[in-house]
């Protein structure tokens, strides 16, 4: 059965686990990336991960996440607000697969 995980601040992710989702709190981008790679290697289907975390660990290193099937990564806003990076990347998705920019 595949699972679904939250990795982020403390502060943005602890109350994923109300809801039955694995939470992995994170602050550095290295260790990020690191767990991320973990993630990929095991059960998860979904990762929710923050905002500012996809950022410290940068687009290039995103990107192949993006690529492979499984998990599908879905950034959310930190405890601090959103900077938009979200959207943008759920716009590109929706471009990719429709064609145009539907949203």
């Amino acid at each position: 059965m595949y699972k679904i995980a939250a990795v982020g601040d403390r502060d943005s992710v602890l109350g994923f686990a109300s809801i039955g989702l694995d939470v992995f709190p994170c602050d550095e981008p290295k260790e990020g990336y690191r767990l991320l790679k973990e993630l990929c290697r095991e059960d998860y289907a979904v990762v929710f991960i923050t905002e500012s975390l996809a950022a410290g660990i940068g687009q290039k290193q995103m990107e192949k996440f993006y690529s492979q099937p499984l998990p599908a990564l879905t950034l959310i806003p930190g405890a601090h607000g959103s900077t938009g990076e979200g959207m943008r990347a759920v716009e590109g998705f929706v471009e990719q697969a429709v064609g145009s920019n539907i949203l």
